[in-house]
C-alpha cells in the first residue's frame, strides 16, 4: 500500500489567506475604511513584521553547541574506555580520557607519560576495542 504524507506548504497557506479576508470583507468594512484605535500605526507595523517573519517559514538558528561532544567525552571518561586518537599527522595515541575542555583533552596512557592533546590536532578517535576488526562477525 503506497500512502503519501500530505503536508501543506507555505505557498498553499499564503494562497489560502487572501481568500478568507475577502469573504469577510463583504460584511466588514475594508481595512482602509477602518479608523485605527489603540496602538499607533508604527507599532502595528512592527507587530505585523514580526508575525510575518514567523509566517514566512524562517527557521530558528540552531544552537552552536549541541552538547553531543561533551556527552560522549563524559561517557568515555566514566567508563574508563581505552580510546585511540588519530592525529592530523597520522600518529595514534592510545589511552583513557582523564579530562577535557573547550580546546584540549588530557589522555592517561599505560607505560607512557600522560599527554595533553589540542583538539585542533585531532583528526578522529574511536574505541580501542573496535581497532581489531570491530563490527559484526557475520562475514564468514
Amino acid at each position: 500500500m503506497n500512502r503519501k504524507l500530505i503536508r501543506t506548504t507555505l505557498a498553499e497557506v499564503k494562497g489560502r489567506e487572501p481568500s478568507h479576508p475577502r469573504e469577510r470583507s463583504e460584511s466588514a468594512p475594508r481595512p482602509e475604511q477602518r479608523r485605527p484605535s489603540g496602538p499607533s500605526p508604527s507599532s502595528s507595523r512592527e507587530s505585523s513584521s514580526s508575525s510575518s517573519a514567523m509566517l514566512s517559514g524562517r527557521k530558528k538558528i540552531p544552537p552552536s553547541e549541541t552538547n553531543a561532544e561533551i556527552f560522549y567525552y563524559k561517557k568515555q571518561m566514566d567508563a574508563h574506555t581505552q580510546m585511540v586518537i588519530v592525529l592530523v599527522d597520522g600518529d595514534e595515541v592510545e589511552g583513557t580520557i582523564e579530562w577535557y575542555d573547550r580546546s584540549a583533552l588530557k589522555i592517561n596512557r599505560k607505560g607512557a607519560p600522560n599527554i595533553m592533546l589540542l583538539k585542533h590536532n585531532i583528526k578522529y578517535m574511536y574505541k580501542a576495542e573496535d581497532r581489531d576488526g570491530g563490527g559484526d562477525d557475520s562475514g564468514d
